[in-house]
């Protein structure tokens, strides 16, 4: 075999391959003979077929195939012996395919580029530093006893955050439509349970009156037959309740799994799982620091082919969020080659960094891992199991261990400053409400 290497460009590479076509005769005559052994041929017994008409037969067949099997055989053997690591398979370019004359062709791909970390004594780290205080937990408290409000029937107009229950009739060209009508229907006024104009019909009004208005449906209303259409609206106020926090309390305690509804005890479990989120947001938080600075440390040339399979997963990605199956939609790929640039080069980076450390996955932190995966499911045990039977789950859980012990190693040899912050800072607890 003969083998020709030209660098073409960048990561390019173009590898010229011959083989004689002695080779390829022995071979094809290896197969026909093979097949002439069990050929059922029309005229001639199982496996008395002439080689003649066995080569007349599936000479060409059996030549394609030889030649593909061939192609594929060499192009591995030939990256190996120019020591190659195609980034991707090739594209090959027939040169010379006829019988009887050698085989020539070529292989078009890309190579990986070779990664040269920065010193990670070089890198320099933030890392949050924060507690859980008792100003956080009782701000948490609150909000708690106001997801779970207690209603009280009043007898004045109604007013922002009042639980409305009323009576209505919709019509649209003076006829009801599907879903127009109901009774005893409960609505929180602020909550966005109702179109704007409904809520705003509402205000003021005391158990007994009924309103009369118009709203029209927003353009992308998901009834079709709706979208953009004005309906006027019958209402009657059945009753109105001013809602308040619910009380701290032994019943409060046990409706979050409080054996003995203690609020002690309800604060205490409140507080660890407050603690185990501020401990998942530093982590995030080091983490995103960690990726980005070896990302801006270390520019790599990055191989087309990866990149462009890059940005077809995201818009997959894109499409399965918005829950669109049509692939003909896929959105315009301009938004997604820096996201795409930046997963392939720091999956390089990562994978380099982890075989210059001697990186192993840790069997004693999959199974940590496993098991804290598991205890957030009402059925551990069995969630448990089916990770165990799932290969490609199990590998996931191992791809974050390993990831998790390579931003470790990056830490201890990088310059990390510790940065006072807060709990809600890193959680983002609170700020909607702010807004």
């Amino acid at each position: 075999m003969q083998v020709s290497l030209t660098a073409t460009g960048g990561l390019e590479r173009r590898l010229e391959v011959a083989i004689p076509a002695s080779q390829i005769d022995g071979e094809v005559a290896q197969r026909l003979n093979k097949i002439s052994r069990t050929a059922r041929l029309k005229g001639f017994r199982p496996g008395k077929a002439p080689i003649a008409v066995i080569r007349q037969q599936y000479g060409d067949q059996v030549h394609g195939e030889v030649i593909n099997d061939l192609m594929r055989a060499s192009f591995s053997e030939a990256v190996q012996r120019e020591k190659l690591n195609p980034a991707g398979g090739p594209r090959i370019e027939p040169i010379a395919l006829e019988p009887g004359q050698d085989l020539k062709y070529a292989a078009v791909f890309e190579v990986l580029p070779e990664v040269r970390l920065a010193p990670l004594s070089e890198l320099a780290i933030e890392r949050p530093v924060a507690s859980v205080s008792d100003a956080d937990l009782d701000a948490m408290i609150d909000t708690l006893r106001k997801q779970r409000p207690v209603f009280t029937e009043v007898s004045r107009g109604v007013a922002s955050n009042d639980r409305v229950t009323v009576d209505f009739v919709g019509k649209i060209d003076g006829e009801e439509f599907e879903g127009g009508s109901g009774n005893g229907v409960p609505i929180v006024v602020g909550a966005n349970q109702v179109m704007k104009e409904f809520e705003e019909a509402l205000i003021g009004a005391t158990a007994g009156d009924t309103r009369e208005f118009n709203a029209t449906f927003s353009a992308e209303h998901v009834n079709k037959k709706l979208a953009s259409r004005t309906a006027t609206f019958n209402v009657k106020i059945v009753k109105v309740e001013e809602q308040a926090a619910a009380a701290l309390d032994e019943e409060f305690a046990k409706g979050f799994g409080i054996a003995d509804g203690s609020v002690e005890s309800l604060r205490s479990e409140v507080r660890a799982n407050m603690q185990r989120e501020l401990e998942g947001a530093i982590s995030q938080k080091v983490r995103g620091q960690v990726l980005e600075a070896l990302y801006t440390r270390n520019p790599l040339e990055l191989p087309r082919q990866m990149v462009d399979e890059q940005i077809q997963e995201l818009q997959v990605e894109m499409l399965r969020r918005a829950g669109v199956k049509d692939a003909k939609q896929l959105p315009p790929r301009e938004p997604f080659e820096q996201p795409a640039r930046r997963r392939v080069a720091l999956s390089l980076l990562m994978n380099e960094l982890v075989r210059s450390s001697g990186l192993k996955v840790s069997r004693e932190s999959v199974q940590e891992k496993l098991n804290e995966l598991a205890a957030s499911y009402s059925n551990p045990d069995e969630v448990r199991r089916a990770y165990l039977q799932n290969a490609d789950m199990m590998r996931q859980i191992e791809a974050q261990v390993l990831e998790a012990q390579a931003i470790d190693h990056v830490l201890a040899q990088a310059k990390v400053t510790d940065r006072p912050s807060s709990f809600s800072e890193l959680t983002q607890f609170g700020q909607n409400d702010q807004q």
